[in-house]
């Protein structure tokens, strides 16, 4: 999956949020945290860790919004960074374990939080591949339900959400 596209319309965005919330300030902590707290979003839709439980997992259509979550602020990062000339999105194609896949996931993010790395910025980009492949998300899956949550985020700025 080409990502340019991807990347053209979160700074759209981001400079429309920017604008619209009057954002002076550096927000890479802040988008960094909104990561790892999509994640956690992310995981506990799958429940692949409740194993107290014998609820399943939310409904793809759910899963895949709170993933595609995490993709606006991974673009967003690294558009922060001028991380943003990623040509091919990697899907790593291995069946995991989602847990562990999960706390790898957060572990390569907070690395990249304290030494914002290009580096480490991929590894994020990898596991999320990891993620989708696991999850069984297809490339359009994602791009389709990106395009689709960006026109809900610039109706949520418009609205005062």
């Amino acid at each position: 999956m080409n990502l340019q596209q991807l990347f053209t319309m979160q700074k759209e965005l981001d400079d429309f949020i920017e604008q619209t919330q009057n954002i002076q300030q550096d927000v890479f902590q802040e988008k960094g945290l909104a990561l790892l707290v999509e994640l956690a979003e992310l995981a506990n839709e799958t429940r692949c860790f409740k194993f107290w439980s014998t609820k399943g997992p939310s409904a793809r259509e759910v899963i895949l919004e709170e993933y595609v979550d995490s993709i606006h602020f991974i673009l967003s990062l690294g558009l922060l960074k001028g991380y943003t000339s990623i040509d091919m999105w990697p899907f790593v194609e291995e069946n995991k374990d989602l847990t562990a896949t999960f706390l790898e996931t957060q572990s390569v993010i907070l690395a990249f939080i304290h030494q914002p790395t290009e580096e480490r910025y991929l590894a994020i980009w990898q596991y999320y591949g990891l993620l989708a492949y696991n999850l069984s998300f297809t490339f359009e899956d994602v791009v389709g339900a990106y395009l689709e949550k960006n026109q809900e985020n610039y109706h949520r700025q418009r609205s005062g959400y």
